[in-house]
């Protein structure tokens, strides 16, 4: 039978494959320590996959504040990923807070209400992948992270917003809308046409706004990221497919299909950037 290491690695392995591949590139004793992160990020970004109602989703959340809070003694409370990353919370004296934020932030996945704002948008990528990206950087080198704490909130956003573009198909088959709704006026659109139909003529080029957006803020990381030090770069590497994840949005039809990178790709794109870091722009 698999011990917690072990399923906690799986779990990444299963859900969040991208990042699993980063962990590897981690100091061996560094690596349980981002996997616990991941496996708990996998865990609060998926429960509306899970549980289909939002109250009891918020009680989920709930649930993983009140754990998180909570000082537990001995064998911990039998939750394989909760106890690695209490673990994880101890040994490295990561701020709960950073913990409770995220949380916070995730209660919005589990709603249909709209983005108010690109200001909004910026916001919840900061309490979640930014923020994921920090304490990240925090288990691998905790002298340097404080440094490279803005360089995080970039990389998170572009990160992030990525993200949501690969998941459109997804969020738009169930009436949720990231797009910030500011960006969607702009456009000529609104949350509630995004999400019915074709998107209406102004979809498009909202999608081609949040490139745009996601774009700004990945090259304001890659100005700054050539300082990184090789020991923070793990947690940055999440940023290396990026740029190849919205080139493909570019050329396809994100609206409708979530663009892929073969496994090959994925794996050199990580390879480089874990090996050579970031050239100075």
């Amino acid at each position: 039978m698999p011990g917690n290491t072990e399923i906690v690695m799986d779990a990444v392995r299963a859900t969040d494959h991208d990042r699993y591949l980063t962990a590897l590139y981690a100091p061996a004793d560094k690596r349980d320590a981002l996997f616990s992160l991941y496996a708990f990020n996998a865990e609060i970004a998926g429960i509306r996959d899970r549980i289909h109602e939002p109250l009891p989703g918020e009680v989920r959340l709930q649930w993983w504040r009140d754990v998180i809070a909570a000082d537990i003694e001995g064998a911990g409370i039998g939750h394989p990923v909760a106890d690695a990353l209490k673990a994880t919370i101890s040994a490295h004296r990561l701020p709960k807070l950073a913990f409770d934020n995220m949380l916070e932030a995730r209660i919005f996945d589990l709603y249909d209400d709209p983005m108010p704002s690109r200001t909004d948008l910026e916001g919840y990528c900061g309490e979640t992948a930014a923020a994921l990206i920090q304490l990240a950087a925090m288990v691998l080198d905790p002298v340097e992270a404080p440094r490279f704490a803005e360089l995080a909130g970039r990389a998170g956003c572009a990160q992030a917003i990525t993200g949501l573009l690969l998941l459109l198909p997804l969020h738009r088959r169930r009436g949720q809308c990231f797009v910030p709704a500011d960006i969607l006026a702009a456009a000529g659109s609104s949350p509630e046409e995004f999400v019915a139909g074709d998107g209406g003529p102004g979809a498009e080029r909202a999608v081609a706004a949040m490139i745009a957006l996601a774009r700004e803020h990945l090259r304001a990381f890659e100005q700054g990221a050539a300082a990184l030090p090789p020991s923070l770069r793990p947690a940055f590497l999440p940023l290396a497919l990026s740029r190849a994840y919205l080139a493909k949005m570019e050329k396809g039809d994100p609206l409708r299909v979530t663009p892929r990178l073969s496994a090959l790709r994925r794996h050199w794109l990580t390879l480089r950037r874990a090996t050579k870091g970031w050239p100075a722009l």
